[in-house]
């Protein structure tokens, strides 16, 4: 695929669709050619990235819902994904979803469309925030910018809580009621793939494990010292 990709970029040059930044023509010419070149360099990365579907499973070897599954890359930066609000939401007395996995720097919103008013709060490390009495949506969102583990609950009742996983990369996926989860948009290379559920302890160490990605779609597992609910 990627000799494809070479050999239509050299034929594109052939052709004087796109030429080196010394053998251009005018402005506008130039920042066609680089829209053209940035686009097939854009797609290369696209075709090369794949995707990892991860099972895991509890310590009696059942499906585990709602588990947060990460890459992280061995080595160099991943590339920035574009953030976008994510909202948690409160309705029946109860925080909609329970886990939500988030890129660090994500923004958050809490709305209120219950009954009743209700007062979010968390005192975890990761972040700590005080949204007092409200209904309807808060004025601002609150940003997760430090990875790890934040507990949110609300200060009048006390069975509702929503835990929120802040990782360090765009790559992220939490698993569905038959413990499966997939990760797009991988590229070829070395990562480390960890796992987290909110059963386990709160002292215990990440589960993780060494990842090598190919050009193609591959497959991991994990299984977590914590029983399904």
């Amino acid at each position: 695929m990627q000799r494809r990709h070479d050999e239509l970029l050299s034929e594109a040059m052939d052709r004087n669709a796109i030429k080196p930044p010394h053998l251009a023509g005018n402005p506008a010419s130039i920042a066609r050619r680089a829209i053209v070149f940035t686009a097939l360099a854009t797609s290369a990365f696209v075709a090369h990235a794949a995707a990892l579907t991860v099972q895991v499973l509890d310590a009696s070897g059942q499906a585990l819902q709602d588990a947060v599954v990460y890459a992280e890359a061995a080595a160099g930066h991943a590339p920035p994904k574009l953030q976008k609000i994510v909202e948690i939401e409160q309705k029946g007395r109860r925080f909609i979803p329970l886990v939500t996995a988030v890129q660090a720097g994500t923004s958050i919103a809490f709305p209120n469309n219950d009954t009743v008013r209700h007062h979010v709060y968390s005192f975890s490390p990761a972040k700590v925030f005080d949204l007092k009495l409200y209904t309807g949506q808060p004025e601002n969102p609150v940003t997760f910018d430090k990875p790890g583990t934040v507990v949110i609950g609300c200060n009048i009742h006390d069975q509702m809580v929503t835990y929120i996983h802040v990782v360090p990369t765009p790559h992220f996926a939490r698993t569905d009621a038959n413990g499966k989860a997939r990760i797009e948009g991988l590229a070829a290379g070395k990562y480390q793939l960890k796992a987290w559920h909110f059963g386990l302890p709160t002292s215990a160490p990440i589960s993780e494990q060494p990842l090598a990605m190919t050009a193609g779609d591959s497959a991991a597992s994990f299984k977590l010292d914590v029983k399904a609910r």
